[in-house]
């Protein structure tokens, strides 16, 4: 029995940030807040993205948009990017740091708070720097490489009395918390199987034999050193989060296959392809995929009663649902990194402490499943947790 109706999902969701549709802990769907949004005019949290990728680009422009927070500063180790940044979003000199001076961001009483935005391998060192300069810490999934560098950050972060998210931006998306309703409430019965894969087509089939220089910054997801991984740390990871969240279960075996290398030259360190199983308590099992060579962005759900599917499904969107009993899957599109920056420091300016969904916690949780799954890939056995 559906205990909430989609005219009432998208009326809270669709009424904007204040409407607090955070999930306090992974269980739960949404708060029942039913008050008309009224836009916020107090305190903002002042973010310094630290790291000025592509994904920190995405990030910036959810800041300018964004209710509880803005973008204050800047860290990066490469002195065009700053110049670039400054003039583009008028950020003062004092609030531009490169990775040498960073430390001393804890003189800065503009900035709250630094968003780790880094390659994976240097997650833990400048959540760890941030979490004793004072500066609360939003970093980047995976939260790290291992589980022990994951507990190292949990540690100094609470012994530094400064809170942890991780950038888990699909636990705020509508549709996300549509499908986890559906498996978790058990709208359509017990889910049985979940098949889910996200891939990109990162090169030409054409160039296949063209030299790629894995010392080169921008291709630092191709290195063992700086990514930790492939496709699976970097893009499995969404595959991993939709089928515990759907089920609200932890998975307690993993098995895996490495794929097919059809580039060596880009793909001599890290895996190209990869795919996985994971058998949850209840006997559900999900088949999971992920590939930098070829496209794929879908999830699907079959439970006792019907089924449930989207495509694209764990990507940026737009998201397309559909459901086997024909009701509608039709949720407001929105802006993925201006909702989870804005659920999360509308948290810590409260001065409540951040659900566990969206703590540490639940990010070591990935690293450790992650971690299984390439010693089932290497050693073709049954791994369990």
């Amino acid at each position: 029995m559906e205990k909430i109706s989609r005219r009432s999902f998208v009326n809270k969701f669709g009424l904007g940030v204040g409407a607090s549709v955070v999930m306090t802990t992974l269980p739960s769907f949404m708060t029942e807040t039913e008050k008309i949004h009224v836009p916020y005019t107090g305190k903002k949290l002042n973010i310094a993205l630290c790291g000025l990728g592509n994904y920190a680009s995405l990030l910036a422009e959810g800041l300018q948009v964004s209710e509880y927070c803005q973008l204050a500063g800047i860290v990066t180790g490469t002195p065009a990017k700053a110049e670039t940044w400054k003039k583009k979003y008028n950020i003062p000199e004092k609030n531009i740091y490169n990775y040498e001076n960073f430390d001393s961001i804890a003189k800065n009483k503009d900035i709250d708070l630094v968003y780790v935005v880094t390659p994976n391998a240097l997650h833990k060192e400048f959540t760890v720097r941030a979490a004793k300069a004072g500066k609360h810490v939003i970093v980047e999934k995976p939260m790290a490489i291992t589980a022990e560098d994951c507990e190292e950050m949990i540690k100094v972060c609470n012994d530094n009395n400064v809170q942890l998210a991780i950038g888990y931006r699909l636990h705020y998306e509508p549709n996300h918390l549509e499908i986890k309703r559906l498996g978790q409430e058990k709208v359509m019965g017990q889910v049985r199987y979940i098949e889910t894969g996200l891939g990109y087509s990162t090169y030409d089939v054409r160039d296949i034999n063209k030299p790629v220089d894995l010392n080169a910054r921008k291709e630092w997801r191709l290195t063992k050193k700086w990514a930790g991984g492939g496709c699976l740390i970097n893009l499995g990871i969404y595959c991993i989060q939709v089928s515990r969240y759907v089920l609200g279960e932890e998975p307690i075996s993993v098995t895996a296959q490495f794929g097919h290398v059809n580039n060596k030259n880009m793909f001599s360190q890290v895996e190209e392809n990869i795919t996985w199983q994971m058998e949850f308590p209840s006997g559900a099992v999900a088949n999971c995929s992920s590939s930098c060579g070829f496209g794929i962005d879908r999830f699907y759900a079959a439970a006792d009663e019907g089924f449930f599917e989207m495509s694209p499904a764990v990507s940026y969107g737009p998201f397309i649902g559909k459901r086997s009993d024909g009701k509608p899957f039709n949720f407001p599109v929105i802006n993925q990194q201006q909702t989870q920056m804005d659920e999360i420091c509308k948290v810590i300016l409260d001065n409540k402490k951040l659900p566990n969904h969206i703590t540490g916690e639940e990010g070591i949780k990935d690293v450790k499943i992650i971690n299984a799954i390439y010693k089932a890939a290497e050693t073709g056995k049954k791994i369990s947790l």
